[in-house]
């Protein structure tokens, strides 16, 4: 799950990382009054959208007057913001955050992610700040530095301590930025979280240290003992289809093909994904529905794949072993009549029960193609989509 900026912010400074002060406006009138607030002479507004390079598609405007502030804000609530990270489908900005403007002297990358390969928190840090990571390794890679954290004894001071001489910053500066980097640490591992980003940290000409943008991503399979992280989530930011599927207990991640699949167990997902692009086809969705696929669940599954526009063809392939087939056709027979369905629908299944989940779908009397293999039933449901396709 990921958060707003603002949000980020917020947490990052309750374990003593320092930020601009700021505050949240959703209105131009708010906006001016914001930096009212703040004083000063020179503010930012920031849209606030789960994505990056905000910059770079206008989402960040600098201004020195109520006039400029009003002006900025009202352009930018509403406005649909495209990098490439949204797609081209782009993000609504519904937020602003408006801060004070900062004395830049110098832009650090400080990063926080969780390496699977190590099965350590990597800490990954530059003095190439201001920069994707993916354009720092690119362009300047000798300027990265890196540091494991053994997770038995946490992040060491004096580990903070070499990672902010190899940035190469001042000596009155190695405490604070010390500092910096171990509150980073502490936010992450004590939210459960999966990445913390600070792009850029920077060192004004006062020579303080201060924040300036910041991201965070969480588990959300800890959400349930982090309550105070969960009432963060923004819906307008996800993929309505994904946050549908979420909210009723399935793994879904929406896709751009046609072909909606319903699937019990992720390699099985994936397995069937390749199958269809094999024979010519485009997933529109992986959708695991786990081991236990009563018919209600089904049903739900059904619902998830139909709220996608886009879907022209659906596939359900269950391999039971915790399941039973004949639940799973129940289910598929009773999403069939309780929703609209009006495109071509192939089922596969295999494994406890398999005999007796086939007759239920023969004898139901419904529009339902059956395949034996994993082979054949990508092969009908993209033969099944062509067919619609052309008549």
């Amino acid at each position: 799950m990921d958060i707003h900026e603002y949000q980020a912010k917020e947490l990052l400074s309750d374990f003593g990382v320092p930020i601009p002060r700021g505050g949240l406006a959703y209105s131009p009138e708010q906006a001016t009054y914001r930096a009212r607030e703040i004083g000063g002479d020179k503010w930012v507004v920031k849209a606030q959208i789960h994505s990056g390079a905000r910059g770079k598609a206008g989402g960040i405007r600098v201004c020195e007057n109520d006039k400029e502030i009003w002006e900025a804000a009202d352009d930018l609530l509403g406005k649909r913001l495209v990098t490439h990270q949204t797609g081209a489908q782009g993000k609504v900005v519904y937020r602003l955050y408006v801060e004070e403007a900062t004395n830049i002297d110098q832009e650090i990358y400080l990063g926080f992610v969780l390496d699977r390969k190590t099965e350590r928190v990597m800490v990954v840090a530059s003095a190439a700040g201001g920069m994707e990571i993916e354009e720092i390794s690119a362009s300047n890679p000798e300027s990265i530095v890196r540091a494991s954290v053994e997770p038995a004894v946490g992040m060491q001071p004096f580990q903070a301590r070499e990672i902010a001489f190899g940035l190469g910053l001042e000596p009155g500066q190695i405490a604070k930025a010390s500092e910096t980097i171990l509150g980073c640490y502490r936010a992450f591992r004590e939210l459960d979280a999966t990445m913390v980003e600070i792009n850029p940290l920077v060192i004004t000409k006062e020579k303080d240290i201060v924040a300036l943008d910041a991201k965070m991503s969480f588990d959300e399979n800890a959400l349930y003992r982090r309550p105070q992280i969960a009432e963060l989530r923004d819906k307008s930011q996800e993929d309505p289809r994904e946050s549908y599927a979420a909210d009723r207990g399935l793994s879904y991640v929406g896709l751009d093909g046609n072909i909606g699949c319903i699937i019990n167990g992720a390699g099985l997902a994936m397995a069937t994904m390749d199958m269809i692009k094999h024979v010519g086809g485009e997933p529109a969705n992986f959708l695991d529905i786990g081991g236990g696929a009563s018919p209600e669940r089904v049903t739900k599954a059904f619902k998830a794949v139909l709220a996608d526009e886009g879907v022209e063809a659906i596939l359900v392939n269950i391999f039971a072993g915790i399941n039973r087939c004949d639940w799973v056709a129940e289910g598929v027979v009773q999403a069939v009549k309780n929703t609209d369905i009006t495109v071509p629908l192939v089922v596969r299944l295999a494994g406890t029960n398999v005999e007796e989940g086939r007759r239920i779908l023969e004898e139901s009397g419904l529009p339902i193609l059956t395949a034996d293999t994993l082979a054949e039933a990508a092969d009908r449901v993209v033969g099944a989509w062509r067919d619609t396709k052309a008549a």
